[in-house]
């Protein structure tokens, strides 16, 4: 299982980190050891001092290819999730200033966050609307028309580099409204169905 992810598809985020908006789809992995589900706690890392929530939408691939066509990747997925990619954004800083791969600050341990699966059914699957709240208030809010890059689009892009296989996982990208955690913070991610938000994600800092 392959966990790919989106970096700046909201141009508000690329925005708000001062990064330049995207010509094509910025992508980066996570490996298995990062995946936090069934609403476990998140233990704090040493090795940060302002660790970052980014909530997103999650997509499961459904059926194996590559090179695919944008006319049939829509059949590639049908379940969605709401995922959490923490960043340890002081390490992040540091080395992409030295021009180095951001996967000690993206792809360590629990930093990618995952609540259950629902299916696409249950949305709008081309206006798909979510937010993560903080203590309860709520930080994002989030419509996946704002992507710049589609689910299809992304789907036709890093099929092209990577082999999709069902069970595949691709974190889509962050709206704007990122900000950081301390330990005894609560978060909580939510995803608007046809019959209303549900509460999908729950995640206490320790």
């Amino acid at each position: 299982m392959k966990i790919l992810c989106i970096g700046r598809n909201y141009e508000e985020h690329a925005k708000e980190l001062n990064n330049p908006v995207p010509e094509r789809p910025v992508v980066f992995m996570k490996p298995a050891s990062s995946m936090l589900v069934g609403n476990k706690p998140f233990y704090y890392p040493e090795f940060t001092k302002d660790l970052h929530y980014e909530g997103e939408i999650v997509l499961k691939i459904a059926k194996n290819g590559r090179h695919i066509q944008r006319e049939f990747a829509r059949d590639y997925f049908n379940e969605i999730a709401f995922g959490i990619d923490f960043t340890a954004r002081d390490l992040q800083s540091e080395l992409k200033k030295k021009g180095h791969p951001w996967e000690l600050a993206k792809a360590f341990d629990g930093s990618a966050v995952l609540s259950e699966f629902i299916s696409l059914d249950r949305v709008n699957r081309d206006a798909i609307e979510f937010q993560l709240s903080k203590n309860g208030e709520v930080v994002q809010h989030g419509n996946t028309r704002d992507m710049i890059f589609s689910f299809e689009d992304i789907i036709v892009f890093v099929s092209q580099y990577f082999k999709l296989l069902m069970g595949d996982l691709i974190f889509t990208g962050t709206p704007a409204g990122v900000g950081p955690v301390q330990p005894g913070d609560t978060l909580e991610g939510r995803i608007f169905t046809h019959d209303g938000p549900l509460k999908l994600l729950h995640c206490d800092i320790k």
